[in-house]
């Protein structure tokens, strides 16, 4: 285990600012006292671990980030259990897809080991800011955000020879308040969110950016996501913005475009996927068109859709709307999407058994 010297908040948040938060967080608003920081250089590789003060960052105005757009990151939660101890959710795999994003983006890699110490060196330190669950449906966590950016003083483009690596953490509510209601998706016809040879895969702040045009247009049809399709033609489904999709049939099985260079490997649709059988359904992952689903759903044959990712875990589908025809699954979330979203969760609250690795004790 790496060891992060300790540099300590000389001003953290008192006991009743915090307390206070973590009464009523809002996701990505607040922060914990502290972060985890770890630097590269090409002579050193990854060195200088440390736990510092949250803070603003100082960087050059040449820095290579704020031109050329050399950065990645990573978002997953620490979940309090009911004996109080602190747990994250397939951290390995989040460390190898931000090293699947770094090679896109001409970043070094981070060790494995590296990436998981800095999230439980931030969390030690903080653990005070991990919100504990009333009950079995309050859904409360530290929401964690590792990122590598970067903040070598040069206008050229190259793989960079200098970077910075930290952890950032905000306690996070249920992603829906009021219960769990199926949302309306809008279907991106024009706006692309990636295309062939290009960085869909990686998941880098551009490819959100460049989402958030089709996010207000979905906004202003009355929809609260969006889904793209392939850049070619646009007759394949490929994700959301920020999660992937899941189709259910009426024969059992569960459908899902495959992961490929335009479409983000997300840990929670693995973990769907692994959980499938367990729940009596066949996963499937193969090229589905938009086509497909509408006339599955006309016809019975696509029962249930659902969104799965980390913010929400598992979002069930109402609608995909379109200017000319809608599909409609209902208000009511359906039986299987909410089955899997109680297993799911019930593993990551230690409510329930997990899959050996999938749940690591960070504190």
């Amino acid at each position: 285990m790496t060891t992060f010297a300790l540099q300590k908040n000389p001003q953290p948040q008192s006991e009743t600012v915090r307390n206070a938060i973590l009464g009523a967080p809002v996701f990505g608003t607040q922060f914990t006292d502290h972060m985890a920081h770890i630097r590269f250089t090409e002579e050193q590789g990854w060195h200088n671990h440390e736990v510092v003060s949250y803070g603003p960052l100082a960087l050059d105005p040449a820095a290579a980030v704020l031109h050329y757009a050399q950065e990645i990151f990573e978002g997953l939660k620490a979940y309090r259990h009911a004996d109080g101890s602190v747990w994250t959710f397939r951290p390995d795999r989040n460390a190898d897809r931000m090293n699947s994003s770094a090679a896109r983006m001409a970043l070094p890699p981070m060790d494995g080991d590296d990436f998981v110490d800095s999230l439980r060196a931030l969390v030690e330190q903080d653990a005070a800011w991990v919100p504990t669950p009333k009950d079995d449906a309050d859904e409360v966590s530290l929401y964690l955000r590792p990122f590598m950016i970067s903040a070598e003083r040069f206008l050229g483009l190259r793989p960079t020879q200098q970077a910075d690596y930290y952890v950032i953490a905000s306690p996070a509510a249920a992603y829906f308040s009021g219960g769990i209601k199926p949302v309306s998706i809008w279907l991106s016809q024009n706006l692309k969110r990636s295309g062939a040879g290009g960085t869909g895969f990686a998941k880098t702040g551009g490819n959100y950016a460049a989402s958030t045009a089709a996010m207000i247009e979905a906004s202003s049809k009355g929809c609260q996501q969006v889904m793209f399709t392939d850049a070619v033609d646009g007759t394949h489904l490929e994700e959301l913005g920020g999660m992937n999709l899941m189709l259910v049939t009426s024969d059992g099985k569960l459908l899902t475009p495959p992961v490929s260079e335009t479409i983000l490997d997300g840990v929670t649709r693995r973990s769907v996927l692994d959980l499938a059988s367990g729940l009596g359904l066949t996963p499937e992952e193969r090229p589905i068109t938009v086509e497909e689903w509408r006339t599955g759903a006309a016809d019975g044959t696509i029962v249930e859709a659902f969104a799965c990712g980390t913010a929400a875990a598992i979002t069930p589908i109402g609608k995909l709307v379109t200017d000319d025809w809608t599909v409609d699954h209902g208000e009511t979330p359906g039986e299987t999407t909410m089955a899997m979203r109680r297993t799911l969760l019930d593993i990551q609250y230690g409510r329930a058994e997990a899959p050996e690795g999938w749940m690591v004790k960070l504190a």
